[in-house]
C-alpha cells in the first residue's frame, strides 16, 4: 500500500512494475533500440547498409560456412571512426568466397566457391596486392549465423540493421504526431466554437481517408526516401492524438485550477501548456505506445509495397517483401525471421502500452 505522501507519478511507477510483461517488454524495446543504434557495431557484415553482396553463396541456410578472401583496395575512405560506427564502414575491399587456393612463388591461385558440386573458376592474383605480401590476415573461414539472403548478404547483419528504420520510425513519427496532434487538439478543445468546427472539420476529413492510402499519398508527393516515409507515417497519426487532448481540455477547462489560472491574469498560452496539458498526459503516454506500434507497421506495409526505404537500405518489411516467395521454395525463415522480429517490436510496444494504461488508470 503507497504511502500517503507519494506521488502519482510514484503511485503508477509502482504498479507498471508489478505488471511482468510491460517491464519484460519495456526492457526487450531498450534492448532492440541499442542494436538499432549500435548495429554497425555489432554486426558481422560492417559495411554500409551490409551490402556486401556474394552471389556465388545466395539463399544459404543459417551456419552456412566459407572461406573468405579479401583483396584490399587501394581506395581508402575519408571516413572518421564515429562516422563508421553509426553508419557503417565505406569498405571498398573485394570479398570473394572460394573452396581453395594455392601459393605459387609470388602469385595466389583461388578457385571460387560454386554450390551444387560444380567447379568454380580458377584465378590469379599477384602478393603485392597485400600489404608487404602478407595474404593470411586476408584469408579466414566466416560464418553466417542467419545464412544468406538471395544476393549473398550476411542476413544476420541485415537484420541488425533494418531494425534502426523499423525503431526510429516509431519514434519521429510519434513525435510529429504529437506536436501536430497536442497543437490542433488543444486549440479545438480550449476554444470551441467555429475554431473548434473549422479543426473537427479537418479532423473528419482526414479520419476518413485509409490510414496506409494517405501514407501513400503523402509519399508519392515528398518522393521515396527514409526521411520522406517518417514525416509520411508522421502527418497521418495525428488525428487520434488531436481528438483525445480536444476531448481532456474540454472537461479540464471548466476545472477549478483553470478557472483560479484565468483569475490571476494568466494568458491563454500558459494556461494550456503549464496547467492544463501535464494533467492529461496519462492517455497520451498510452496512445503514443499504441501509435509505436501502428507507425513500425505502416512503414513494414509500404517497403513491402515498394514505396517505403528503398534499397540498399535494410528494412524489415522490404526483406519480407524481397523473401516471401521463398516460403514455398522451402526457404521459409528468409520471410519468417524479419517477419518475427515486426511481430515481437509491435507486441512489446502494446503490452507497454496496456501495462501504462492499468498502471495510469486512477480507479485501480
Amino acid at each position: 500500500m503507497p504511502s500517503r505522501g507519494s506521488s502519482l507519478t510514484a503511485i503508477a511507477l509502482q504498479k507498471f512494475k508489478k505488471n511482468f510483461w510491460g517491464v519484460f517488454s519495456f526492457y526487450l524495446v531498450i534492448a532492440i533500440g541499442l542494436i538499432a543504434v549500435f548495429a554497425y557495431a555489432i554486426a558481422p557484415d560492417n559495411s554500409q547498409n551490409a551490402n556486401q553482396m556474394h552471389l556465388s553463396i545466395h539463399s544459404k541456410s543459417p551456419g552456412f560456412k566459407v572461406t573468405m578472401l579479401t583483396i584490399p583496395s587501394n581506395i581508402k575512405a575519408d571516413q572518421n571512426w564515429l562516422d563508421q560506427l553509426f553508419f557503417g564502414d565505406k569498405n571498398n575491399d573485394l570479398e570473394i568466397p572460394i573452396s581453395s587456393f594455392d601459393i605459387n612463388k609470388d602469385k595466389l591461385t583461388y578457385i571460387q566457391y560454386a554450390s551444387d558440386g560444380l567447379v568454380g573458376l580458377s584465378k590469379s592474383i599477384g602478393l603485392d596486392v597485400f600489404p608487404n605480401g602478407d595474404y593470411k590476415p586476408y584469408i579466414k573461414d566466416k560464418q553466417f549465423l542467419f545464412g544468406t539472403d538471395k544476393y549473398g548478404r550476411d542476413y544476420l547483419s541485415r537484420i541488425l540493421i533494418g531494425a534502426r528504420i523499423s525503431f526510429f520510425i516509431g519514434f519521429i513519427a510519434v513525435i510529429i504526431s504529437l506536436v501536430i496532434g497536442l497543437v490542433m487538439g488543444s486549440i479545438a478543445g480550449y476554444y470551441g466554437g467555429k475554431i473548434d468546427a473549422l479543426i473537427m472539420w479537418i479532423i473528419n476529413i482526414t479520419w476518413s481517408i485509409p490510414t496506409l492510402l494517405l501514407v501513400i499519398a503523402i509519399t508519392l508527393a515528398l518522393g521515396k526516401g527514409f526521411w520522406q516515409v517518417f514525416i509520411a507515417v508522421g502527418l497521418t497519426m495525428w488525428v487520434e492524438v488531436a481528438r483525445v487532448v480536444r476531448g481532456q481540455i474540454i472537461s479540464a477547462k471548466e476545472m477549478q485550477y483553470v478557472t483560479a489560472a484565468r483569475a490571476l491574469g494568466y494568458n491563454d498560452l500558459r494556461i494550456i501548456t503549464k496547467h492544463i496539458l501535464p494533467n492529461i498526459m496519462a492517455p497520451l503516454i498510452v496512445i503514443s505506445a499504441a501509435n509505436f506500434a501502428a507507425a513500425i507497421l505502416i512503414e513494414s506495409g509500404l517497403s513491402f509495397l515498394g514505396i517505403g526505404a528503398q534499397p540498399p537500405m535494410a528494412s524489415w518489411g522490404a526483406m519480407i517483401k524481397d523473401h516471401y516467395n521463398y516460403i514455398i521454395l522451402g526457404q521459409p525463415y528468409l520471410a519468417i525471421i524479419p517477419g518475427v522480429c515486426i511481430m515481437l517490436l509491435v507486441m512489446a510496444f502494446m503490452l507497454i502500452g496496456n501495462a501504462l494504461r492499468d498502471a495510469l488508470d486512477i480507479k485501480t
